[in-house]
Parts: structure tokens; C-alpha cells; sequence
């Protein structure tokens, strides 16, 4: 699986109001009203465990969080520091 198949299938497992229209990986779940702050935390949990990076403090922004093409770029540049 990969991480952008990852991320999105966690948000829909866990997000109710989704709807039919489901969730594109540009969406801004933000936006969208689908995230509060405490799935934030859990969405970094499961982040962190799933790929096997830490984020840093610096990179707990709305905007690396904001969708699941931005938390997938983040998850790629974390392990291509890692690998260095």
C-alpha cells in the first residue's frame, strides 16, 4: 500500500462525514470540516507509526496536515532526510 493510499484509507476509517462524495487527495480536509484537533493528533500518531518517521516540531503546520497529497510529500521528504 502505498502512503497516499495509507493516509486516505485512515481518514475515511475514521471520519464519519466523509459523505458519498468521499475525499480527493488535494482536498483541504481542513476546510472541509472533516478534522478536529484531536484526529489531527491521531492522524500524526498514525503517520509517525505507519511510515516509520518522526515529524519534527517544525513541520506541525495546517498546511503539511492539510491534505493527503501535502501529509504524503511530507512523509517522502522525512524519509529521503532520514536516508542521508
Amino acid at each position: 500500500m502505498d502512503v497516499r493510499e495509507s493516509i486516505r484509507g485512515y481518514i475515511k476509517d475514521n471520519i464519519a462525514s466523509l459523505g458519498e462524495d468521499g475525499l480527493r487527495d488535494d482536498d483541504n480536509i481542513f476546510e472541509k470540516g472533516f478534522v478536529t484537533s484531536m484526529f489531527a493528533m491521531q492522524l500524526l500518531a498514525h503517520i509517525e507509526s505507519a511510515f516509520d518517521v518522526e515529524v519534527p516540531d517544525e513541520h506541525l503546520n495546517l498546511h503539511r496536515f492539510s491534505s493527503v497529497e501535502r501529509m504524503a510529500e511530507m512523509v517522502s521528504e522525512l524519509r529521503a532526510v532520514r536516508r542521508e
